[in-house]
């Protein structure tokens, strides 16, 4: 039995929560009932009027690979049209929420925290689209997996804005979907509905809460990944392999020029939380597909310790300096062939941006990849970690 009752329980059982009218959801695997129903499911059977469902990055059933939606079409199980947001921004968004027919748009997906991570910035172009048509907005609040005491990362500068990070917030933000809804909303004034997740706590880990692990996305398949994601999320601006194509993504970094060296380097850090040990992978696809590469895998041994974006930073910095003829950077202007048109640097299709690191995209500036090129340890980079309540300035947070 879960200790948590997500937004999504909540209305199932009360749904005047939601203030009537018909809903457009959206949603992936992720929104489901502690029992694994379905989300859409559930709410269709309670009576509330669902007229749509609306996709984000990796599609309604979570089948695509990153820089990729799921086409439109029907829902089989539901016969509800399901309307692929994913790379649709201004008049093309609005015309798909208005084409939904809803009347409220209902966000019910489960985020991991990591600012890059797209779909909070899918719920902020909706949030935007609803502000302008006069659509209401309302968020289905689940806890965040790496908690909400610890906010990492610099904020982003607004300079560098993508679909990987549209607002100035810190790369491990430390806030629910909902709060942050709640954040943002201060510049794009929707009307803005929360559903809170009751018996959530910001110090209650994730398997605390008795809720199941659905996979968010094709790449983020156990609570560990999302943990090491703020900082080995980081690789995926360089020629590194982040372990995609692998059954441990994010867990694995390497590379073919990478050496003993680096296992060691970093265990001399004596960074906190996490061992490294000396791996061979062969990556299935993306980065040195097909190839045998060395590289470390992460086995974070405390979780509260532990610090993702330290970690990937100095990781980062280990790399270009043992091997600084063979580090390389991705360029926007350099996707490779299988990711073109696609969104494969990190944006959606009709988001790119004529920057051409990705690198300076995920961090949120140029200063890190600057940093990094000099020569110079940018581990100065990094704030120390506070609560979230420092960054947002103090205002309310939902949860204690």
């Amino acid at each position: 039995m879960s200790l948590v009752r997500t937004g999504i329980e909540r209305v199932v059982h009360d749904p005047a929560l939601l203030g009537g009218g018909r809903i457009g959801l959206v949603t992936n695997p992720t929104g489901v009932l502690p029992d694994l129903t379905p989300g859409v499911t559930a709410l269709l059977s309670a009576g509330v009027p669902v007229t749509a469902l609306l996709s984000p990055e990796h599609g309604v059933r979570g089948a695509a690979q990153d820089g990729y939606g799921e086409e439109a079409g029907t829902d089989p199980a539901t016969g509800l049209p399901v309307l692929d947001t994913y790379g649709a921004a201004g008049e093309a968004l609005d015309e798909l929420v208005a084409a939904s027919g809803a009347d409220t748009l209902v966000f019910d997906i489960a985020d991991i925290g990591t600012r890059f991570y797209t779909y909070v910035w899918t719920m902020y172009d909706l949030m935007a689209s609803a502000a302008r048509l006069g659509v209401r907005f309302a968020v289905l609040d689940r806890p965040n997996p790496l908690g909400g005491t610890v906010a990492e990362g610099p904020l982003l500068d607004p300079a560098f804005a993508s679909f990987v990070g549209r607002a100035a917030i810190p790369l491990r933000h430390g806030l629910t979907a909902g709060e942050l809804a709640r954040h943002v909303n201060r510049s794009i004034g929707a009307d803005l509905l929360v559903v809170e997740a009751e018996g959530w706590r910001r110090d209650m880990p994730y398997a605390a809460t008795g809720l199941p692990w659905v996979m968010p996305s094709a790449n983020m398949p156990t609570p560990d990944t999302a943990l090491v994601y703020p900082g080995t999320g980081l690789f995926e601006g360089t020629n590194l392999s982040e372990g995609r194509g692998t059954t441990r993504p994010f867990e694995l970094v390497g590379a073919p020029y990478l050496d003993e060296r680096f296992a060691a380097g970093l265990n001399a850090l004596d960074l906190p939380g996490v061992r490294f040990r000396d791996a061979w992978f062969t990556p299935a696809f993306r980065k040195h597909a097909g190839q045998a590469v060395r590289g470390v895998q992460l086995h974070v041994h405390d979780a509260e310790a532990f610090r993702p974006v330290l970690t990937g930073v100095s990781m980062l910095h280990l790399a270009r300096s043992l091997h600084p003829e063979e580090f390389g950077w991705r360029r926007g202007d350099a996707v490779p062939e299988e990711e073109a048109g696609q969104g494969g640097d990190g944006a959606a299709p009709e988001r790119r941006t004529a920057r051409p690191y990705f690198a300076d995209l995920l961090w949120g500036s140029d200063t890190l990849r600057r940093t990094l090129d000099a020569g110079q340890d940018p581990r100065g980079l990094c704030p120390a970690p506070a609560h979230p309540e420092v960054w947002t300035g103090g205002e309310p947070l939902l949860y204690g």
